[in-house]
């Protein structure tokens, strides 16, 4: 008979059969998942901002740009006197043109504001503002001072309302000066680029994927002279 196996003594495991592979360890050693790191997007770019960021991010330098530089200042200046003005002549009869110049420029200096206030301008890259809104502000002075020179001239005698309209009418157009001295200090020290307006050479046509090189044709056997 075996002997019996002392107690307290530990049995040794069998050993795998031939052939068999050794079991890997089951161990928790799971290396943590390394975070994606955030892009660090520039202050002063856009960077690859999309959607609302994006927005955000015009919205807040738009409205930076245009209130630091004093355009939404002297645009809302030049607002409320020709709102003003329009309210005094309501309550008289004068000449439609003053009337319509007045309505004309409060529209556009509303339209510039909105632009600007909103960073509208910034998704639409095909107008160049900076000048769009110069020629503005140049036809408006014009507009405003030859309104001027028309009511003065168109009366003889003038009612308080009337004159302070004028008076109002004016300083509208002298803002509107102010704010071209304020555009062309914007446009020194930039240059345009060179070849802006130039279309960029055409791309080499790459071969198509999927492809591959065309066989070379075997050469025509050579004919015998006759």
């Amino acid at each position: 008979m075996a002997p019996k196996a002392a107690k307290g003594a530990k049995t040794e495991p069998a050993p795998p059969p031939a052939g068999a592979k050794p079991q890997e360890d089951k161990k928790d050693d799971k290396e943590p998942l390394e975070k994606p790191q955030k892009l660090v997007q520039p202050k002063h770019e856009v960077g690859t901002r999309k959607g609302c960021r994006r927005y955000r991010w015009e919205l807040k330098d738009s409205n930076k740009e245009f209130w630091l530089l004093g355009h939404a200042e002297i645009k809302i200046l030049s607002l409320g006197c020709l709102i003003a003005a329009m309210i005094l002549l309501s309550s008289l009869s004068v000449h439609p043109i003053l009337t319509l110049i007045i309505t004309m420029e409060i529209s556009i200096f509303s339209f510039f504001i909105i632009m600007y206030s909103f960073a509208v301008h910034r998704y639409i890259p095909f107008i160049l503002w900076p000048i769009s809104d110069l020629f503005n502000d140049l036809f408006a002075c014009a507009f405003l001072v030859g309104a001027v020179v028309f009511a003065v001239r168109s009366r003889r005698s003038m009612h308080l309302h009337y004159l302070l309209a004028v008076i109002l009418i004016g300083v509208a157009g002298v803002f509107a000066l102010i704010d071209v001295c304020l555009q062309r200090n914007n446009f020194r020290g930039k240059r345009a680029k060179k070849h802006m307006l130039i279309s960029p050479p055409g791309k080499e046509k790459e071969p198509q994927q999927g492809k591959g090189p065309e066989p070379a044709k075997p050469p025509e056997p050579a004919k015998g002279k006759k």
